[in-house]
């Protein structure tokens, strides 16, 4: 573990990290979750999906919030990766409500980014990053090392600089995309160095006679499902590769240089990955797994983020994504009885004591609405590429059922659990993630033709 230090940024903030940094963290992170779960009110006075939206952008997007977070009881600390998964699409235009909205999303887009890229200067690379007052910030890692804290840094800016690409009136955005371009080339040599740090930090794996390499050779590393405790899972991979990639489409790192840390190109270390996760023919989600039917060994988060990984264009990557696909819809276990529900995983996985002890189906046997959106996003981006329309009323049902738990549980859900509900335990109810409906929206325009809800501004 490393030893404490405390680096000061240009903006003043501070950053510590190490074995003292992370007990303070986890004791302001055991109050707020434990105060959450046993303090928090319900609010079901809202129930039509404008309204409710309406609420969730005023709530997300407020001029007192210092930083875009989910909503409790995950407000309390700030999660970089959250802007690959669950923020691409708070500057899609027909999702903002008004110019003020507007204003108010690229501001809080600028300032988040901003402070996540002070804390990759002060070396604090981490999950999760916890306020500790007056300008101090605590590093620390839930529940292993990052696979995708860099990438998240990379998609919110990446965002911010493409925002002026998008058909908008807002003069926010133009300003929101002149913002990302200082930041980039203001903390630029930081993110070239921390991307080839992770590089460096790659495993070899060997498996039918081939060395291939890996993040998560000998040890789980975090991501979206970052309570899941396999080594050498899918997901963790294809987010290192997309931070490389996304690193070499902004500039941040040459691909040269990557080559030689690699010993290969981009190309070949994405095609070695789909060769040891795809050797039966659909994703594996973990190369520990080998035990039960495919439909046991594989997750929904095989889908990684937006614009990511997987590039549906290419025939052979359409054929894996249809066929793992396959097997999670016509896997009863996998879904909500009745519903286009789908669970992470048919069963729970292997988790750390903690979370069996508090949430066992925390990344397992629940219903996240955003890694079914994503889901649907993907099964739309195989038809768009295949010519066909093998997908789209699947992707339509599963955003229907979306729209449905929303307005009837109040909100924008976390996570729903086996039997349709809101995810409670004794210790933990998972949040209604205010700052991720956009992106719902988003897809489902995509998907049906129309907007889901329309402003008179």
């Amino acid at each position: 573990m490393n030893s404490d230090i405390s680096l000061p940024s240009h903006h003043e903030n501070r950053f510590y990290q190490g074995m003292v940094a992370t007990l303070v963290a986890n004791a302001l992170q055991a109050v707020n979750f434990l105060g959450d779960r046993f303090l928090r009110k319900s609010h079901h006075s809202l129930s039509v999906i404008e309204d409710l939206y309406r609420h969730a952008m005023d709530s997300a997007f407020s001029a007192t919030e210092a930083f875009l977070v989910t909503g409790a009881p995950h407000a309390s600390a700030y999660y970089p990766r959250d802007f690959a998964w669950f923020y691409p699409d708070v500057l899609d235009p027909e999702t903002i409500m008004d110019a003020q909205d507007a204003v108010r999303r690229a501001r809080l887009l600028e300032k988040s980014v901003r402070l996540l890229l002070e804390a990759v200067r002060a070396d604090v690379v981490t999950t999760t990053i916890v306020p500790a007052g007056r300008g101090r910030y605590l590093g620390v890692n839930y529940f292993s090392r990052p696979s995708d804290t860099l990438l998240g840094i990379l998609a919110g800016l990446q965002q911010m600089i493409s925002a002026e690409e998008r058909a908008s009136s807002y003069l926010a955005m133009s300003q929101c995309a002149r913002a990302g371009r200082l930041l980039l080339a203001e903390y630029g040599a930081d993110l070239n160095r921390a991307i080839l740090k992770l590089a460096s930090d790659l495993e070899p794996f060997e498996a039918d006679g081939t060395r291939y390499l890996l993040c998560d050779a000998s040890g789980p590393r975090s991501a979206a499902t970052d309570t899941r405790a396999e080594r050498r899972r899918f997901v963790t991979n294809a987010c290192v590769y997309t931070t490389f990639v996304w690193g070499v489409e902004l500039g941040a790192v040459d691909e040269n240089e990557l080559k030689r840390r690699l010993g290969r190109d981009l190309a070949q270390y994405k095609k070695d990955l789909f060769r040891v996760f795809g050797r039966e023919g659909y994703i594996r989600h973990s190369l520990d797994s080998t035990a039960g039917a495919p439909a046991s060994l594989v997750a929904l988060d095989f889908v990684s983020v937006h614009r990511g990984f997987w590039d549906l264009n290419d025939a052979s990557e359409r054929a894996l994504f249809a066929a793992t696909t396959d097997l999670i819809i016509s896997e009863p276990r996998f879904r909500i009885p009745n519903t286009f529900h789908f669970f992470v995983s048919a069963r729970n996985p292997r988790n750390k004591m903690i979370h069996k002890i508090a949430a066992p189906a925390y990344q397992g046997r629940s219903s996240w609405p955003t890694f079914n959106v994503e889901f649907a996003d993907r099964m739309l981006d195989f038809d768009e590429f295949a010519g066909s329309e093998k997908y789209r009323a699947c992707a339509q049902a599963i955003l229907k059922d979306i729209r449905t738990a929303t307005e009837v549980h109040g909100g924008y859900q976390e996570l729903i659990s086996e039997q349709g509900l809101k995810y409670r335990t004794w210790a933990y109810q998972g949040a209604v993630a205010h700052s991720w409906f956009p992106r719902f929206l988003s897809v489902w325009r995509r998907a049906y033709g129309t907007p889901l809800v329309h402003w008179n501004d």
